[in-house]
């Protein structure tokens, strides 16, 4: 699934109304020596701006430089997350000989979690601890325990960058009245302007949206209020620690629709800080390399993965998951004032 997280927003909303880099060649790669490449679910090829193959060490060579480099991930994709950890221990080791800080920030955690998390990397409380009670992503020991080791054995700050997730949906099933709503420090787990625009999101976010014509267009708009408050929040969440910690570059890791094409919450820190120097990494099915080519899209760095296994065959066996997910989510929005 190519937007897991997006996804999983409308699927929610729907019932609200209710490995290593390969050395760089001189020829353009095609897909099907690139099929050849990719042979385990770890392996990713690096390409630049132009689609040519690079290396780990000449995409290094330009992140470095960067204040903010955005690395975008198919949730649960091994391949993301394996070029996620080497990418950031990379740039860290770089700046630790230039003296310069290093931050990670992360799309897994609220900012309403905030605690559990500083007090995991200070050694306070146990990862089962982290995991049951913050509580993490079903996926944290397999996709992200790699990075949030790292960063704890590296005293490097860990950013809780995410709106937190029940105002999130609240705001999905109420839209913009719900912010009335919220007491002064339910505020500060969202962005001060939660449904500041990013030029050109709107019709991306909605192009998305066209596959779900049955749902309401007040659902999809609320919908797409939804997805701002996630990015406006993870931007000022960047913003905010960028201040406070001077000349330091903050790797941020987050689902790619977030990211992708300097969109999403890219363009939302683009608009409090003009001056940053902004990278995004952004990762491409293998299969869908022409059609990213075809759209022209000027992202700093991609990466072929081979795609996910088929998620389902079964289609009563589809609709018996899909219909406990809306139940669940049904019910918990029963907690929205």
């Amino acid at each position: 699934m190519k937007f897991v997280s997006l996804l999983s927003l409308v699927m929610s909303l729907s019932v609200l109304t209710g490995c290593s880099s390969l050395p760089k060649t001189d020829a353009q790669p095609t897909n099907a020596s690139m099929q050849t490449s990719l042979k385990t679910a770890y392996d990713y090829q690096l390409l630049d701006t132009s689609f040519n193959q690079v290396s780990f060490q000449q995409a290094l060579a330009e992140l470095k430089s960067y204040d903010v480099v955005f690395i975008g991930e198919y949730h649960g994709n091994q391949a993301s997350h394996l070029l996620q950890m080497q990418m950031l221990a990379a740039l860290h080791q770089h700046n630790q000989q230039i003296d310069r800080p290093t931050q990670l920030s992360m799309e897994m955690f609220n900012r309403d979690q905030k605690t559990n998390l500083d007090n995991y990397i200070d050694g306070e409380i146990g990862e089962r601890y982290l995991i049951k009670e913050t509580p993490a992503w079903r996926n944290y020991a397999g996709s992200y325990r790699p990075l949030v080791e790292y960063a704890k054995a590296n005293f490097i700050p860990v950013i809780a960058a995410n709106a937190a997730a029940d105002l999130v949906r609240c705001i999905g099933r109420q839209g913009e009245a719900y912010y009335d709503k919220m007491d002064a420090e339910e505020k500060t787990y969202i962005a001060e302007q939660p449904f500041a625009t990013v030029e050109g999101y709107e019709e991306k976010f909605f192009s998305f949206m066209s596959g779900s014509k049955h749902m309401p267009k007040k659902r999809q708009r609320n919908g797409y209020l939804a997805q701002l408050t996630r990015d406006n929040t993870m931007a000022e969440s960047i913003h905010l620690a960028m201040q406070q910690t001077e000349n330091s570059q903050v790797v941020h890791l987050n689902g790619s629709f977030h990211s992708e094409e300097h969109l999403g919450t890219v363009g939302a820190l683009k608009r409090m800080n003009p001056k940053l120097r902004i990278a995004v990494v952004t990762p491409v099915h293998l299969q869908n390399l022409d059609e990213v080519k075809a759209k022209k899209r000027k992202d700093e760095f991609y990466y072929l993965l081979n795609p996910q296994p088929q998620e389902f065959v079964d289609s009563d066996y589809k609709r018996k998951v899909r219909k406990a997910m809306f139940d669940k989510a049904k019910e918990k929005a029963k907690s929205c004032k």
